[in-house]
């Protein structure tokens, strides 16, 4: 079960008509990390979408979105303002004001939920708070003997693209990490990260949701 506590990551994106949203994302291999970046351009209804009602582009439209720090190190700035098992992260509009932040989603030992917003920029926290959520004990039950974390699932994404989410799917059998990536020219992509070895793999049935969608 995917979870939607906050607005889908490309939410970024849509704020820019027209124009570019960058991100720099952190590769690793045997030899260390390096930073990647990415711009992604805008599909052709991105741009119908950031027109007003008179035809005309709204000022939000003209906002480039830039992100210097990566899903990972997001997760690892939320972690040390809340401990806890993190559980997702997305790049995400918030509610006030259209200001990008990466929104974490930290499940604690007592089984409190906190989102904890991190600035894009500088990795800072903006603030947290508490929500009230129903699927602790789903959540729990999927991580348990999980050797993969959230933070490492999106360094293992990051080798696909700029990560700009990372959730748990914790439906059905296949329980694992979800990634969503962009690579330069806007081309989006969700992979699947195992829990237990961290291999990354193509997320074919979200896929096959897309290319049915594409045929209605």
């Amino acid at each position: 079960m995917k979870r939607n506590i906050v607005i889908a990551a490309v939410t970024a994106a849509a704020l820019i008509g027209g124009g570019t949203a960058t991100a720099l994302a952190t590769t690793g291999d045997d030899q260390g990390s390096a930073r990647q970046a990415a711009t992604t351009q805008l599909s052709n209804s991105d741009v119908r979408d950031d027109r007003d009602d008179d035809g005309d582009r709204d000022d939000d439209a003209e906002k480039t979105v830039s992100a210097d720090v990566t899903a990972s190190e997001a997760i690892a700035s939320a972690l040390k303002h809340t401990s806890g098992t993190v559980v997702s992260a997305e790049l995400d509009d918030e509610d006030d004001g259209g200001k990008v932040v990466w929104t974490v989603d930290v499940l604690s030992g007592d089984n409190t939920w906190h989102s904890v917003n991190v600035d894009p920029a500088n990795g800072k926290v903006l603030g947290s708070h508490t929500d009230d959520e129903d699927d602790t004990a789903q959540v729990r039950a999927a991580l348990k003997g999980s050797s993969v974390t959230a933070e490492e699932a999106a360094k293992a994404a990051a080798g696909k693209g700029v990560v700009t989410s990372v959730d748990l799917d914790d439906d059905g059998k296949d329980k694992s990490w979800e990634a969503e990536t962009r690579k330069s020219g806007g081309a989006e992509q969700d992979w699947k990260i195992d829990l237990a070895s961290g291999k990354v793999t193509a997320d074919r049935a979200d896929a096959q949701d897309d290319d049915a969608d594409d045929q209605d």
